[in-house]
């Protein structure tokens, strides 16, 4: 029988104790331990491209300055023993009110790439968000994770073809949304990568949706595996893709039933612009800071999105996700879920698909006990009231 996330219960108490009676913890414990240990075992180009921003990485200072900014205030003596932390976004459920995010290259976190997450995600009944950048195709991934929930993001390259058929792909294999990233129709200026003159992609990393596409594979010379360097030339020659409008979107919505989301909106004009285009959600981000340098922070652009759009438009936002109380701030001002990147790929680095288990487990134990510590029974009563005004 299948366990729908609204009846798992969850109670953070139980994560904490096991670690204090065992009298050790076997895995990192918080986003700066994970990074710490991570970085102990990355190579100099896959770690500054997993931890690194555009320019000079203002943006991504500025994801973490945001929730910095914003306190919150707890109420005492709400009668709080349980707590409801489920969460259903577009008709995908989660236990916790977090996905994980779509990041692209897994493979140089850790051998088993996408595999390792997908399957953690899995088994917490945790939606993962596959990256069209994916070193495991959308077939391998669905397979991994059988029933479990998921997405698919995607890259909208230059050749509308290709594009046709890894949403035909993802919608095949039962993934339950598309998110389209906006925000990437070329690479940002990224000084870590270039200094290590580091792009995986040149390596034929991460191209696996494109190598096990019938579609692409139709415009190479020689398949793949007898020339994998010319797969990854031709990959990359679509990828640019500046010419795409709004207009745009109403044929990807000819493709496909599944619902649609924008990922990569920062202002309420274009929000409001995303769903009169007929999208079903936006994704509040700026990319970890990865494409502009100087950006404003996702959480301020939360604010401005939530506002511009009512509250019955599905809004989920990513960037500087870090902990708990960073999930209960970015809920209370508006955000339907959150998406967390870099936290578990950290986790993925350490341990692989048990250390992203870890991570999932550490993060839902710690919201869960923000959650009570604030005085709410439900994420679902967060709001604008739970946060002190910013300064």
């Amino acid at each position: 029988m299948t366990v729908r996330a609204r009846d798992m219960r969850f109670d953070g108490t139980q994560a904490q104790n096991e670690i204090y009676i065992s009298g050790e913890s076997p895995w990192p414990v918080g986003a700066d331990d994970w990074e710490a240990r991570a970085g102990e075992k990355l190579a100099a180009g896959p770690l500054g491209y997993i931890a690194g921003a555009a320019g000079a990485e203002s943006t991504l200072r500025a994801n973490r300055e945001a929730f910095e900014r914003r306190r919150l205030r707890p109420r005492m003596l709400g009668a709080h023993t349980e707590r409801e932390l489920h969460v259903d976004v577009l008709g995908t459920e989660s236990p916790f009110p977090f996905f994980l995010a779509p990041v692209g290259v897994l493979s140089i976190a850790h051998p088993d790439g996408e595999l390792a997450p997908a399957r953690a995600a899995a088994a917490a009944h945790v939606p993962f968000i596959l990256s069209t950048a994916a070193s495991h195709s959308i077939e391998e991934i669905a397979e991994a994770m059988g029933d479990a929930p998921r997405w698919f993001q995607l890259y909208w390259v230059s050749n509308r073809d290709v594009v046709a058929s890894l949403v035909r792909r993802a919608a095949a294999a039962g993934y339950g949304a598309i998110v389209v990233t906006l925000d990437t129709l070329i690479l940002g200026w990224r000084p870590r990568d270039l200094r290590n003159a580091y792009l995986p992609f040149r390596d034929g990393e991460g191209i696996a949706q494109f190598t096990s596409d019938p579609v692409f594979r139709e415009l190479l010379p020689v398949p793949p595996e007898q020339d994998p360097l010319v797969a990854a030339g031709t990959m990359l020659s679509m990828f640019p893709n500046l010419a795409l409008q709004w207009d745009d979107l109403a044929h990807l919505r000819e493709l496909t039933k599944l619902p649609i989301l924008v990922k990569g909106v920062l202002t309420g004009e274009d929000a409001v612009r995303a769903l009169a285009a007929g999208v079903d959600g936006i994704v509040v981000s700026n990319h970890g800071g990865r494409q502009v340098d100087g950006a404003v922070a996702s959480l301020d652009a939360l604010e401005e999105v939530r506002a511009a759009v009512g509250p019955e438009a599905t809004v989920l936002m990513d960037g500087g996700i870090r902990g708990g109380a960073d999930v209960i701030k970015a809920l209370a001002l508006g955000a339907d879920a959150v998406l967390v990147g870099r936290p578990y790929v950290y986790a993925l680095a350490v341990g692989g698909a048990d250390g992203v288990s870890a991570l999932i487990q550490q993060l839902a134990a710690e919201t869960d006990l923000t959650l009570a510590l604030m005085g709410a029974r439900s994420v679902n009563e967060l709001d604008s009231s739970w946060i002190a005004a910013s300064s």
